[in-house]
C-alpha cells in the first residue's frame, strides 16, 4: 500500500508522517519530493526535498521523470519522481507521500487502489494562520497566499479516502494509527 498525505500548509501533515515513520520504522519510508523553493532552516538536499533550480525541474519534466508535478505558485514547482517509488518498493517498504492537495489528488488518480489518500484537516483557518506565523520562516505575503489556497484545498477534502481532524495531536495520532491498522 502507498499512503498519500495532504493538507493545507500548516495543518500538520508532516507531523503525522513523522509519527508514522517513528512508530513503524520498518514498514514505511518517505518519498522525497522535488521542489524549486529554497531550503528552510536546516533542510538538506536529498533528506527533506531534492532542491532543484527551475531549469533543472523543467528538464526533468521533459525527460518524463515525474509521476506527477505541479506549479504551485508562479515559479514554485513540486513533483514526485518515479524513481522514488521504485527505490522504496525495492527496499521492501511502503511509500509515504507528504504532498500538496492537488499533487495528492493527481497521485491517487494515477495510483488508484494501490494508494490510500489521507487528508489532514485543520481545526480552522485562524489556527492555520497561528501555526504559519509561529514557524517564523514565512513572509506575511506568503502566509496570506497559503491561507487563501487553504480554503480551496479544504473544499477538495471530499476527494480523499480518509480524513483526520488535527485539532488535538494525540487524538489525530489515534485516528491515523487506526487507519494504518485497517489498511496495511
Amino acid at each position: 500500500m502507498i499512503y498519500i498525505f495532504c493538507a493545507p500548509s500548516g495543518s500538520g501533515k508532516s507531523t503525522m508522517v513523522r509519527h508514522l515513520l517513528t512508530k513503524y520504522p520498518n514498514l514505511f519510508e518517505l518519498s522525497i519530493s522535488c521542489t524549486t523553493r529554497a531550503p528552510r532552516g536546516e533542510e538538506v538536499h536529498g533528506r527533506e526535498y531534492y532542491f532543484l533550480t527551475i531549469d533543472e525541474f523543467r528538464d526533468r519534466i521533459k525527460k518524463d521523470d515525474f509521476v506527477e508535478y505541479e506549479q504551485v505558485y508562479e515559479g514554485l514547482y513540486y513533483g514526485t519522481l518515479k524513481e522514488e517509488i521504485e527505490r522504496i518498493e525495492k527496499a521492501g517498504k511502503q511509500v509515504l507521500f507528504d504532498v500538496d492537495v492537488k499533487g495528492g489528488i493527481n497521485l491517487k488518480n494515477i495510483l488508484g487502489d494501490r494508494a490510500t489518500s489521507i487528508f489532514i484537516c485543520p481545526p480552522s483557518v485562524e489556527e492555520l494562520r497561528r501555526r504559519l506565523e509561529g514557524r517564523g520562516d514565512t513572509s506575511p505575503e506568503m502566509i496570506e497566499k497559503r491561507l487563501a489556497k487553504a480554503e480551496t484545498e479544504m473544499a477538495d477534502m471530499k476527494y480523499f479516502d480518509r480524513v483526520v481532524m488535527n485539532d488535538d495531536l494525540h487524538h489525530a495520532y489515534e485516528q491515523l494509527d487506526a487507519i494504518i491498522e485497517q489498511t496495511k
